[in-house]
C-alpha cells in the first residue's frame, strides 16, 4: 500500500496536520504568524546549505530554521519592532538562499517543489522522517500543554505557579523549527505559514476550550489534506496550494457561520 505515491502523500499530509494543529493554535494565541513565516522562508537557506554540504536536507532546514526561530526570539526579547524585523530576516533568508542555491556547482535542482511543496513525491523514507518529527511536536506540545497554555494566557500567573515563560518559548521555537523542517516537502516553504495558521483560525469560530479548538484544527488539516489532494488529482491542480484552498474555504465557512449564529442570538 506504501507503494502507492498518492497513499503516501496521504499519510504525509496526516502527520504534518497532527503537528501543525495544536501548534497552529498557540500560534495564532501568540500572534505569531510572522514568525512562522519568518522561520519558514529561513528553510529555504537551509536547502542551500544542505545541498552545499551534501547533508541530509531535512536536517539542514531543520538547523537554519532553528536558528532563524531563536534570533527572532531574542531580538523580541529586546523591545525590537517585531513586524519590520520579522520582514527584513523572511525575505533576506529567502532571497539568500535562492542565490546560494545559483553559486552552487554541479547542482541542478528545481526549488518549486521546495518554494511550493511536492506531496506526491514523499518516499518512504520520507514519511518515516515526517512522521517522526510530527510525533516529535506532537510530544512536546502535550507534555508541556499546561506550561504552554498558561504562560500563552498570562506570564506573571505563569510565574507564580513556577513556570518559566522563556521556557515554554523555547518549547514553541523549537517545535516550529521541526514542523517546518518536516512539513516543507508537502507544502513548501511559501504555504507552511498558511497550514500552520488557517485550520487554527478556522477552529477558533468552532471551539469553546484550547482543547477542542486543537482537536478541531487536527480534524480541518486532516480534511483539508484529503480534499487538496482528491482536487489535485481530480482537476491536476498542484497539489500544496490545494490544500490550503480547501483550508481557507472551511475557515470562510466557519467565520461566515459563526457570524450568522451571533446574527440570529442577539435577535
Amino acid at each position: 500500500m506504501l507503494d502507492d505515491f498518492l497513499m503516501r502523500g496521504f499519510l504525509a499530509g496526516l502527520a504534518v496536520a497532527i503537528a501543525t494543529g495544536p501548534l497552529g493554535c498557540f500560534v495564532v494565541w501568540r500572534r505569531m504568524a510572522y514568525f512562522g513565516d519568518a522561520t519558514a522562508h529561513a528553510a529555504i537557506l537551509g536547502v542551500a546549505l544542505a545541498l552545499g554540504f551534501q547533508i541530509s536536507i531535512f536536517i539542514g532546514t531543520m538547523v537554519v530554521a532553528l536558528m532563524m526561530a531563536m534570533i527572532v526570539a531574542m531580538l523580541a526579547g529586546r523591545g525590537w519592532a517585531m513586524d519590520t524585523t520579522l520582514g527584513v530576516l523572511a525575505h533576506s533568508a529567502l532571497a539568500l538562499g535562492l542565490v546560494a542555491v545559483s553559486f552552487l556547482p554541479n547542482v541542478r535542482v528545481d526549488l518549486t517543489a521546495f518554494l511550493f511543496g511536492d506531496i506526491l513525491a514523499v518516499s518512504r523514507f520520507d514519511l518515516g522522517v515526517i512522521a517522526l518529527g510530527s510525533a516529535l511536536v506532537l510530544g512536546l506540545i502535550l507534555w508541556r500543554w499546561r506550561g504552554l497554555l498558561m504562560s500563552t494566557l498570562n506570564e506573571d500567573l505563569a510565574h507564580s505557579a513556577g513556570i518559566h515563560p522563556a521556557r515554554e518559548r523555547m518549547v514553541l521555537t523549537l517545535a516550529l523549527a521541526i514542523v517546518v523542517a518536516v512539513a516543507l516537502k508537502i507544502v513548501g516553504a511559501l504555504l507552511i505559514g498558511a497550514l500552520l495558521i488557517i485550520p487554527a483560525a478556522a477552529a477558533r469560530n468552532l471551539a469553546r476550550t484550547p482543547e477542542m479548538m486543537a482537536f478541531f484544527a487536527i480534524l480541518i488539516g486532516m480534511v483539508s489534506v484529503y480534499g487538496g489532494l482528491q482536487l489535485s488529482l481530480l482537476q491536476d491542480t498542484p497539489s500544496g496550494p490545494s490544500i490550503v484552498v480547501l483550508a481557507a474555504m472551511i475557515f470562510l465557512i466557519s467565520t461566515l457561520g459563526r457570524a450568522l449564529v451571533q446574527k440570529r442570538s442577539a435577535r
